[in-house]
């Protein structure tokens, strides 16, 4: 017990040594060293600042000149986030200012690359060493404008015509020296690789551009007009910037509910593509007909202007006639009461059968005032009412229907022999009948007209 205490006492303490000293390195330990060699330092001095994204993270510890003439600086980071630094990371001297300070800008790599190798003995030992493949010193701009003036530019021309000679077999550490004094020249050949292996591509780009360009150029006005417009687009879309983010806002929201709608959408699109199918094979039919329909509306359209004329000239006509419709309107309000009243009489009538019997009681009434004799029936084209009235199957004296060669006067002879008696009879009778027959006269009348 005593044995497994004592050990775990020591590993607690190894631990609490252990939790100490790194927390030592992380808040106040050495800096991390990189010693980058460079073509040049370009008057980069000790103490400059070394920054990583434009933040700074250290300074310029030394600077120094290696076995093969090259610049040695080393950088000390003293930022730990930023340590450390990759096999692909990349350090340049930049101006600081128009007076000729420098400062080191680095990049130190991704997490994907292996870190910096680290220099075993000799100069710099101890730090994180950066080959000069990996950092650039570019020309300053001081140093061209130079060249411009004695007696610089005698001696550049003497640097040239002996360039040859002192380069003659050194031509790819020339272009290696270029290149790091300028990484966009490396960049840029990277480019030009990219388009020689595409210059098939690239010229059928500048074919289909001219394709392009050819309607583009005749619709120059119409283009022009275009970026007119939009850039007016743009100023109202500017002045209402602050509905366009809320609606942008809100679009998420919109577009869960319309998630629903969109599905029904496409169970309605589902349902309806066998109706699209046959709709298909009508649309040949749907094509000649609207064809033909062309013809029929270029005659329509002079009968429709003419129609437009017609009815711009009884425009007057029409307004005129609004009080008259007025008065009918107010006609058909206060009639409103009668005719639903009759309306309801003559829907009594039809369910009673009376309209049927009124019929039947004309009809046997005309029936009843036909006169008869040796031929037949024959009616009557007025009511007349007298002792020949009735029916009778024996002649009547004084009611013979024979037409005679006499006159008037021979017919009232003939009638004299009645009696007085007779006489007073028949004048009642026939004032009764004729009392009686009026109304059925008038009633005649007006179904059938008036009598000739």
């Amino acid at each position: 017990m005593r044995r497994l205490a004592l050990i775990a006492s020591v590993v607690i303490a190894a631990l609490i040594v252990l939790v100490i000293a790194v927390g030592a390195n992380a808040g106040g330990g050495d800096p991390y060293q990189v010693r980058a060699i460079f073509d040049d330092a370009s008057f980069a001095v000790q103490g400059e600042q070394v920054r990583i994204a434009g933040a700074p993270v250290g300074s310029i510890a030394a600077l120094g000149v290696t076995s093969g003439k090259k610049a040695a600086v080393t950088l000390s980071i003293n930022d730990s986030r930023f340590t450390p630094f990759h096999a692909n990371a990349t350090c340049a001297i930049r101006p600081q200012s128009l007076i000729g300070e420098m400062y080191v800008d680095c990049n130190p790599g991704t997490a994907s690359a292996p870190t910096l190798d680290r220099i075993a003995r000799g100069p710099g030992a101890g730090a994180y060493y950066l080959p000069v493949t990996r950092t650039s010193s570019p020309v300053d701009f001081d140093v061209v404008q130079d060249i411009y003036q004695e007696p610089v530019a005698q001696r550049l021309a003497i640097i040239l015509n002996e360039l040859g000679t002192g380069l003659a077999a050194r031509g790819s550490d020339l272009n290696a020296v270029i290149h790091r004094a300028d990484p966009a020249l490396g960049d840029t050949d990277q480019v030009l690789k990219i388009l020689a292996g595409q210059n098939r591509q690239l010229a059928k780009l500048a074919t289909d551009s001219a394709a392009v360009l050819g309607p583009l150029a005749q619709q120059r006005k119409a283009l022009a007009d275009f970026v007119v417009q939009a850039n007016t687009t743009a100023t109202a879309s500017a002045a209402r910037a602050g509905d366009i983010s809320r609606s942008i806002e809100l679009l998420p929201g919109f577009l869960r509910q319309l998630k629903p709608l969109m599905a029904d959408l496409g169970g309605l699109a589902d349902q309806g593509t066998p109706l699209a199918s046959e709709l298909k094979g009508s649309a040949s039919a749907l094509g000649r007909e609207f064809t033909e329909l062309t013809p029929f509306a270029n005659e329509a359209r002079t009968s429709l202007i003419q129609l437009g004329s017609a009815a711009a000239k009884s425009q007057a006509p029409l307004v005129g006639t609004i009080p008259l419709a007025q008065r009918v309107n107010r006609l058909g309000t206060q009639a409103a009461p009668a005719a639903t009243d009759l309306d309801r009489l003559t829907a009594s009538l039809a369910k009673t059968g009376a309209i049927g019997q009124l019929m039947a009681v004309l009809f046997y009434g005309t029936t009843a005032t036909n006169g008869f004799d040796s031929l037949g029936h024959y009616v009557r084209d007025q009511l007349f009412v007298s002792d020949c009235t009735g029916y009778a199957t024996t002649p009547v004296p004084g009611c013979s229907a024979k037409f005679t060669k006499g006159t008037a006067s021979a017919a009232s002879a003939a009638q004299a022999p009645a009696t007085s008696a007779a006489a007073s009879a028949a004048s009642a009778a026939a004032s009764t009948a004729a009392s009686t027959a009026a109304p059925l006269r008038r009633l005649l009348g007006y179904l059938i007209g008036p009598s000739g």
